[in-house]
C-alpha cells in the first residue's frame, strides 16, 4: 500500500514536471514567433495644416498634386503653422508634385512670415503667427519614436483616405489628469462642472451648424486654432447648467481661422493695369490677357502692407474696373479679374494714361503717398492715338510707366502705326527695362517673373521721382542790416510760398536753411524736420540777425553745414535771397559749389549786384539768376523759380 502511494506520487510529480517543462518551451517559442511591431507612415491629405496635428514631431506621407494654389503657404524655410504640410513641403524642394514622406518638426511661432515663389508655389507673407514648423526629408532619425498615427485637435480628423486611425485631442479638466481621446459618439448633453471645457464632436449636417470666416485675431491675442468645438458649459449662481446639452449657438458654428495676408512689405507700390479692352483683341485674347493679371495679382501677393493693384479697361475710352482700394488680397483680386468683360472700340492708349494721370492716382481711389506708383499698360498691335505726351505727363506726376507689348506691328503694318516707336517715347528708361516685348499672346505668361521683379524693385523705379520730390533745398537768407525787420519777414514769406510748391517728406524734397550777416548761422538742416507744415511752422519762427553781408563765406558754409550731409540720390538746389553787394569774393564759392553739383539759384533785390548773382547762379544764368526792384515784388518770382527747376529736371537724359 505504502509502495503504491508513493508510486502515484512519483507519477503526478513526474507528469507536473512535463507539464512545466513543455509550458516553459511553449512560452518560448511564443516569444520567438513575436515579431516588433512594423512602423507604419500616416498618410495625410494636402490641405492637412500643421496646426491641426498635435504631435511636436512626426513623419508622414504626403499624395501627388499639392501643388495647387488651393492649399495655402504661409512663410519661406520656416512656415507659419497655418499651412498646408505638403504645400510647404513642395515650396521648400523637399518634395516634388507627385508627393512622398517627409519629416515635420514644431519649432516656436515667428514674428513675421515672408511669403515667396519656389518651387511652382507662391507662400504668401504673414506679420505672426503663434507656432511654427520646418520640413526635411522623411528620414527617421536615430533614438527617436516617430508616431504610426497622429493626434488632432478636432475630433474631426482630416486623415487621408487610406484609413489613418487618429485620435481627437482632449485638453485635462483637472491638473494632473491625462487627456483621453474623446469618443466619436459622445453624447452632446453632458453635464460639466463650471468652469471645464467639454470637446463636442462635429454635429450632423441636420443640427444646423454654420461655416464662416473667421480672420486672424489681432497680435497680443491668443487665436484659437486647437478645437473648434471645444465650448464652456455655462451654469448659474446654483451650480446648474442653463440649457443643459446645448452650447450657444455662436460656438455651434465650425470658424476657419485662415489669416490674411498684409502682403509683401518687400514690395510696397501702387500699381494700374491698363488693359486693352479693344475690339480688334478678340475674346481668346482677351481671356488670356486676364489668366494674366490673376497670375501677377498671385505673384505679388496684395495685402495693406505690400502691394495694392487696381484695373482700368481702355477702348475708345477708359473706364476704371476697380480701384486700388477695392480689394486687400490676391484672391479677392482675381476673382474680380474673372468679372471683366471686354468693352470693344479703338485702342486709345494715350487717352486712357491721361486718365490714369488725373484720376486713378488719389487718395479716394486708395493711393498710399508713400509708395511708388506704377502704371503698366498692355497693348495689342499698336495704338489708335499717340502715346508720348501723356507718358511725359505722367512720368512728371511721379508715375512709373511699363509698357507690355503683343505682337507688334509686321513691316507691312507699320505704315499704319500712328506714333512709331511708341513704347520707347511713352516709358521713362529706353534701357529695356520698362518695355517688354512679347512675340505672341501665348507667350505672355513667361512675362510674369520678370515684370513682377521689375515692378517690386523700387530702387529703380526713377520715374516715381519729380521735380518736387526729389531734392534737398538749402535756403541761404540774406539777415543784413540794409534788408530790415519787414522786408526780412517779406523774404521768409518767400521762403515759405517756395516750400510749399515741393513735396516735404524725409525721402521726398526735404528743406534746410541759414542765415548769414558777416557770420553764418544754420537755421535748420535737412534732417530737422520731414513734414511740410512743420517746415512751415520753422520758416515762420526765424528772427531776424542784422549785420554786414559776406556771402561768399554763406556759400562755403552752406556747402560745409547743409549739403555736405545731403541724400546721394538727391538732386542739391540752393537758392540764395540777398540785397546787396557781398564785402567778400563769391567768385571761388561758388565755383566749388557747381563743381560739387549744387544747382544754384541767385535772387536779387533792390541794391543786389546784377553781375554777382550771375556769377553766383548755375549756369546758363539766364535760367538761375532772377532780380526784383523792390521785396513787395518777390513773390513775383515764384513760379519762375518753380518752372525752371522742373523744367531743368525734365530734360535731364533718359537714357
Amino acid at each position: 500500500m505504502g509502495i503504491a502511494v508513493l508510486t502515484m506520487k512519483a507519477s503526478v510529480i513526474e507528469m507536473f514536471l512535463v507539464l512545466l517543462v513543455t509550458g516553459i518551451h511553449s512560452n518560448k517559442e511564443m516569444t520567438k514567433k513575436i515579431k516588433r511591431p512594423k512602423f507604419t507612415v500616416p498618410q495625410i491629405n494636402c490641405d492637412v495644416r500643421a496646426g491641426k496635428i498635435i504631435n511636436p514631431e512626426f513623419i508622414v506621407k504626403c499624395p501627388a498634386g499639392c501643388q495647387d494654389p488651393r492649399y495655402h503657404v504661409y512663410g519661406t524655410d520656416v512656415y507659419a503653422s497655418y499651412s498646408s504640410v505638403c504645400g510647404a513641403a513642395v515650396h521648400s524642394g523637399v518634395l516634388d508634385n507627385s508627393g512622398g514622406k517627409i519629416l515635420v518638426r514644431k519649432v516656436a511661432g515667428q514674428s513675421g512670415y515672408k511669403g515667396s515663389y519656389s518651387n511652382g508655389v507662391q507662400s504668401l507673407s504673414l506679420p505672426r503667427w503663434r507656432e511654427s514648423f520646418v520640413v526635411s526629408e522623411g528620414k527617421p532619425q536615430k533614438g527617436v519614436t516617430y508616431p504610426s498615427s497622429l493626434t488632432y485637435s478636432s475630433s474631426k480628423s482630416p486623415a487621408a483616405k487610406a484609413g489613418e486611425t487618429t485620435k481627437a485631442y482632449q485638453s485635462p479638466s483637472a491638473p494632473g489628469t491625462t487627456a483621453q481621446p474623446v469618443p466619436l459618439m459622445q453624447v452632446l448633453g453632458t453635464t460639466a462642472v463650471e468652469g471645464t471645457h467639454t470637446t463636442l464632436p462635429k454635429p450632423p449636417p441636420s443640427a444646423g451648424s454654420t461655416t464662416s470666416s473667421l480672420r486672424p485675431q489681432p497680435v497680443g491675442q491668443r487665436s484659437q486654432e486647437l478645437d473648434f468645438w471645444s465650448t464652456t458649459t455655462y451654469t448659474n449662481s446654483q451650480n446648474t447648467p442653463t440649457n443643459p446639452g446645448f452650447a450657444p449657438k455662436k460656438e455651434l458654428s465650425t470658424q476657419s481661422l485662415e489669416p490674411v495676408s498684409q502682403g509683401d512689405p518687400s514690395c510696397k507700390v501702387d500699381l494700374s493695369f491698363l488693359i486693352d479692352g479693344s475690339a480688334s483683341i478678340g475674346k481668346r485674347r482677351f481671356r488670356i490677357q486676364k489668366q494674366f493679371l490673376a497670375d501677377v495679382a498671385q505673384a505679388l501677393d496684395i495685402g495693406p502692407a505690400g502691394p495694392l493693384m487696381g484695373v482700368v479697361q481702355y477702348g475708345d475710352n477708359p473706364v476704371t474696373q476697380f480701384n486700388l482700394k477695392t480689394h486687400m488680397n490676391s484672391r479677392d483680386l482675381k476673382t474680380a479679374v474673372e468679372k471683366i468683360t471686354q468693352r470693344g472700340g479703338l485702342s486709345n492708349v494715350g487717352r486712357a494714361i491721361s486718365f490714369v494721370t488725373k484720376n486713378f492716382f488719389s487718395k479716394s481711389n486708395g493711393n498710399r503717398g508713400s509708395a511708388p506708383n506704377v502704371a503698366v499698360v498692355m497693348v495689342d498691335g499698336w495704338p489708335t492715338d499717340k502715346v508720348e505726351e501723356a507718358s511725359r505727363f505722367a512720368r512728371e506726376s511721379g508715375i512709373n510707366i511699363f509698357f507690355i507689348t503683343m505682337e507688334g506691328a509686321s513691316e507691312n503694318e507699320k505704315q499704319y502705326v500712328l506714333e512709331p516707336n511708341f513704347a520707347n517715347k511713352a516709358v521713362c528708361r529706353t534701357n529695356g527695362f520698362y518695355s517688354l516685348s512679347v512675340q505672341n499672346w501665348f507667350s505672355l505668361h513667361k512675362t510674369v517673373q520678370p515684370l513682377v521683379k521689375r515692378v517690386c524693385d523700387t530702387d529703380r523705379l526713377a520715374c516715381s521721382k519729380t521735380c518736387l520730390n526729389s531734392a534737398d533745398i538749402g535756403f541761404i537768407i540774406d539777415g543784413s542790416s540794409s534788408v530790415g525787420t519787414g522786408n526780412f519777414r517779406t523774404v521768409l514769406q518767400f521762403v515759405a510760398n517756395l516750400s510749399k510748391e515741393f513735396e516735404i517728406s524725409d525721402t521726398d524734397t526735404r528743406i534746410g536753411a541759414m542765415q548769414y550777416t558777416y557770420e553764418q548761422r544754420l537755421e535748420f538742416g535737412f534732417d530737422v524736420y520731414s513734414t511740410k507744415p512743420d517746415v512751415l511752422n520753422a520758416i515762420k519762427r526765424l528772427g531776424y540777425w542784422s549785420g554786414g553781408t559776406s556771402t561768399g563765406a554763406a556759400i562755403n558754409y552752406a556747402l560745409e553745414q547743409l549739403f555736405k550731409k545731403s541724400k546721394p540720390n538727391k538732386r542739391k538746389l540752393m537758392i540764395l535771397i540777398t540785397d546787396g553787394r557781398s564785402y567778400d569774393d563769391v567768385r571761388i564759392p561758388a565755383m566749388v559749389a557747381h563743381h560739387e553739383g549744387v544747382i544754384t539759384y541767385a535772387i536779387g533785390v533792390a541794391w543786389a549786384a546784377q553781375d554777382e548773382l550771375e556769377v553766383i547762379a548755375t549756369h546758363p544764368a539766364k535760367d538761375h539768376a532772377f532780380f526784383v526792384d523792390e521785396f513787395d515784388n518777390l513773390y513775383k518770382v515764384v513760379p519762375k523759380v518753380i518752372q525752371n527747376i522742373c523744367t531743368e529736371f525734365n530734360s535731364q537724359p533718359r537714357n
